[in-house]
């Protein structure tokens, strides 16, 4: 199939891609990597009258930037830049992690992270991570800039806080401490399918190995990734070892309440999530002790 009737705008600046927004408001939709936009589009499952193409918008917005306390990801920045970047791979482990699970190389090529947390697909696998990591979100308009958190920009199944005529700009996390460790986890029927469930894990471990921060979030059991605050309450100034598995495991299933589907039932969800809470905490434990080898 071939989309509705639209016309194509390509702003040179990012004044213009604004402008282009504020006139147009709700029948416009702005096309980055596009690689979820338009299948929607082809499939008639969504349609806009003006598209507003930002890949023109100049190479300072495709790279991201490695700064001495935050980490800033601009709208034009490829999945597939970061995913090979050496820099993101030893600062944010868990972010490279997750790429690779995205989809195929083909769509990361081209796919952008902030198009990725901007379409808020609760299944994909950005919006979890970047929950997890504590991101701020800017958000740019005709009528000036603001910052939005994580908790505050997810609002359901594809709806993020984003106004009609506004772009997200960018998105920042602060610079890991040394002693942050992380993991990613997720399980699909085949390799690039949509996940029937994902789980992005945060700790930060003190000198005896005593968990002091943690944050846990999951994707595709919520209409927004979920932080499972009862699984943090109970790893926060625990070590982690097999004793905790049981309780966490339990935790995670009971404070998630997915809907089933023809991909797996409701239940089979729930029960997936503890199994991946508990091995992402696992795999942290392991890259714990690797780290003091």
């Amino acid at each position: 199939m071939k989309p509705g009737r639209f016309t194509y705008h390509s702003p040179r600046s990012l004044d213009e891609a604004l402008a282009a927004l504020q006139v147009y408001g709700d029948d416009a939709k702005v096309l980055a990597g596009g690689q979820s936009l338009m299948p929607m589009l082809n499939f008639r499952l969504a349609r806009f009258e003006h598209l507003v193409d930002v890949n023109r918008l100049g190479a300072e917005y495709a790279e991201p930037t490695f700064g001495d306390t935050r980490i800033t990801i601009p709208l034009l920045v490829r999945q597939r830049r970061v995913e090979r970047s050496e820099e993101a791979a030893r600062l944010l482990p868990v972010l490279t992690e997750a790429l690779a699970q995205v989809a195929h190389p083909q769509i990361r090529n081209r796919g952008t992270i902030c198009g990725s947390l901007a379409h808020a697909d609760p299944a994909a696998e950005l919006p979890s991570v970047l929950s997890v990591l504590d991101a701020t979100f800017t958000i740019a308009s005709s009528r000036g800039v603001r910052e939005v958190p994580a908790e505050e920009f997810f609002l359901f199944h594809l709806t993020t806080s984003l106004e009609p005529d506004e772009l997200l700009l960018q998105v920042s996390v602060p610079r890991p401490p040394v002693n942050q460790f992380s993991s990613f986890r997720e399980f699909a029927t085949r390799r690039g399918d949509f996940a029937l469930a994902g789980v992005a894990a945060v700790c930060e471990v003190d000198a005896a190995g005593v968990v002091t921060t943690c944050r846990v979030a999951a994707a595709g059991v919520a209409p927004t990734p979920h932080r499972l605050t009862d699984v943090e309450a109970l790893v926060t100034g625990a070590s982690l070892n097999e004793d905790l598995w049981p309780d966490v495991e339990a935790a995670a299933r009971a404070q998630v309440d997915p809907t089933g589907d023809i991909h797996a039932s409701a239940e089979y969800r729930s029960r997936l999530t503890g199994v991946l809470v508990k091995r992402a905490l696992a795999d942290i434990r392991g890259k714990l002790e690797a780290s003091r080898a």
